[in-house]
Formats: C-alpha cells, structure tokens, sequence
C-alpha cells in the first residue's frame, strides 16, 4: 500500500500574495495541481476526494486556494492572501502558474491540471496560453460566460452596475459576501472561451465532465467545449448535480481513469524511445 502524508505548502504568486495549499504526497514524481471554483476552497468536494483517490493510486496532488479564496476557519480569515475579487479569471490562471512553477523548480512532473466549476476555465485558460501540461480536466466548467449572472446579480445588474459603478452581493440573510465593480464584470464578459479552447494545442489531451442535473452550469455548455477542443473526450455523469454530491465515487473515477491512461501512454512512448535509441546504438557498433 502507497504511503502518504500531507503538508500544508505555501507558495508566493507574481502579486506578491501567497497562496496556500495541501500536498497529499506519494512520492511520486508525478503531480496532478487541482482548482477550486467560484467562492470555494481547497478543502470542499470535489476537490479532497480527487485528491485522496489519487493518493490511493500512488499518484500525487496539490489542492490550493487561489489569491482572496478559502476560509481559514480557526482565524476566520481567508487563508490565502489578497483580495476576492469577481471575474479575475486570467488572474488566477496566473496563480496556478506561479504554482505549476514552483513544483517544477523541485523537479515534479505536473501530469495533469484539474479544475471544478470556475477552475476549469481556469485550467482551460492555462492551457490555452501556456500549453506545457499533457493533460487538462474541465470538471463542471462554464462555456457561455455571459449567461449565469442573473442569478447573483439581479436580472438589472447591467443597469445598476453602469449607475452605481458596482453591486454588492449579500447572502440570503442580507449579510455582504462580495462586492462586484463593473471592471470585474467586464473581466468576465471580456474572457472568450471559445478563442481559448481554439488555441489550446491539439496534443494536449482534455477531458470535459458534467453532471446530466446540474442546476448552476448547464449540461449543453460541455457540448460546446466538445465542439471547439481538438483533442477532447467528454463525459456526462447521469444524474449528477455540480458538486457531485451523490456521485464522488464515479467522478473521481473517470478522472482517475483519464490520468492514468496518459501516464501509461507516455510511459510507453518513453519505452519505445529507450528501444530505439538502443537499436541505433548497436546498429553503429556493427
């Protein structure tokens, strides 16, 4: 059986800020990073059990809060630095950089970048500029970045946002959450996912999966990823809402499964590389 441990890792972003993180260390060179989405954290399903189901197979993960997301409970602060801010997409594209950066400095290979809901866009965006990840999971994630709003904002957020410069969101008990201004809306509006799936390099390999009953993220969006994505799999979980509630097993499993197949198809191709250099080497000796 695979032994593990995890530690909390802290690692410092190009803004200064650090962000916070939890190794589930197998001592496995491969690493798979994981994202968070919308107002979530590290420690929210189904991020811990894709962790763990990793772990189990021997395979590494690291589950982070981006800049101004997760709450330290015992502090009642957020435990990774910064502010949080609506839209911020790119941004924190960036912070899962400054991440991937870090474990390759310590010599890790980043199998695959996995993100839920608002981190698999990020995982998207990531992909689509720096293209040096064989592998990307879209769990959940939205195509129609204008459409999801209405729900947060009020059906008039355009109107009031224009008036006001800004709309503050409370909770159901009327308690401020978070404040949007019209340059965070716009970075959400401005934020073109069809151009980043077009531009991610068809020998990355993706895997698009989404819940049939998920009431936040629409199941048709993960239709459009599959039309625009080169080298894409999709996969729809009969069923499942948007975090999985009922359905952790299965999708730790899908996404098991994809990472897996990559690792043995790489190890493969190394292997044939091995052969033919071999074959080279003692075709110069005769």
């Amino acid at each position: 059986m695979t032994s593990v441990e995890e530690r909390r890792i802290v690692i410092r972003n190009d803004h200064g800020e650090n962000l916070v993180g939890i190794l589930r260390e197998t001592g496995s060179k491969d690493l798979v990073i994981i994202c968070h989405g919308f107002q979530s954290k590290k420690e929210r399903i189904p991020m811990v059990t894709l962790a763990t189901t990793l772990g189990r197979e021997g395979i590494s993960a690291f589950r982070f809060d981006f800049a101004g997301n997760g709450l330290f409970v015992l502090l009642a602060s957020r435990e990774s630095e910064g502010s949080f801010m609506y839209g911020n997409y790119r941004r924190e594209a960036e912070d899962l950089r400054a991440v991937i950066r870090h474990f390759r400095k310590n010599q890790r290979l980043i199998t695959a970048i996995v993100g839920h809901s608002k981190g698999g866009n990020v995982v998207l965006l990531y992909a689509s500029k720096y293209n040096d990840v064989p592998t990307v999971i879209n769990i959940s994630g939205r195509f129609h970045l204008e459409k999801g709003m209405e729900g947060r904002l009020g059906k008039d957020f355009l109107q009031r946002i224009k008036q006001n410069g800004f709309i503050d969101v409370t909770n159901r008990k009327g308690q401020f959450e978070y404040r949007v201004t019209q340059e965070s809306l716009m970075d959400r509006l401005t934020t073109d996912t069809r151009a980043a799936c077009l531009s991610i390099d068809q020998n990355c390999r993706l895997l698009t999966i989404h819940g049939s009953r998920d009431k936040i993220v629409p199941a048709k969006d993960a239709l459009e990823f599959a039309r625009f994505i080169r080298n894409h799999k999709l996969h729809i979980i009969e069923g499942a809402d948007h975090e999985y509630t009922a359905h952790q097993d299965e999708l730790a499993t899908v996404v098991l499964d994809f990472v897996k197949a990559v690792r043995e198809d790489r190890n493969t191709a190394e292997l044939l590389q091995s052969c033919e250099r071999a074959v080279n080497f003692i075709k110069a000796r005769i």
